[in-house]
């Protein structure tokens, strides 16, 4: 797309240069064209640094918390299913939640099914705002 725009860029430049200013009217300024590009360039500049990198690293940290799940810890699913790992096998990449305590029900998942690994701060808060 960039590609695209930067050739139209350089055709309508291209065009401006070859046509014959009307008597009392001045040639289009020449340095248009880079002034362009220098804002685009800019633009797309700012959007990696406030849109994508940060993004890129909150992604990675989930993930590092993921490859690093112990037993005990709380997590939960991308499908929204809540549970304890019960076990962890890092060579075939699965983990075993307990989902149930009374029954005791547990689920294998792949460690890319795991959304989120829950803190201890998010579990008080929800402790807290049950009680209310």
């Amino acid at each position: 797309m960039i590609a695209h725009l930067y050739h139209c860029l350089l055709l309508a430049e291209a065009e401006a240069q070859t046509a014959v200013p009307a008597a009392g009217q001045s040639a289009s300024d020449p340095n248009a064209l880079p002034r362009l590009l220098g804002m685009i360039l800019i633009t797309g500049i700012l959007f990696y640094f406030i849109m994508l990198r940060p993004q890129k690293k909150k992604e990675q940290e989930v993930r590092d918390r993921v490859n690093n799940l112990k037993e005990n810890e709380r997590v939960v699913t991308i499908g929204g299913i809540h549970g304890v790992v019960t076990n962890v096998q890092r060579d075939q990449e699965r983990v075993t939640i307990r989902v149930d305590e009374a029954t005791g029900t547990k689920l294998r998942v792949n460690m890319s099914a795991i959304a989120r690994v829950v803190t201890g701060d998010e579990e008080s808060a929800a402790a807290s705002g049950n009680k209310s």
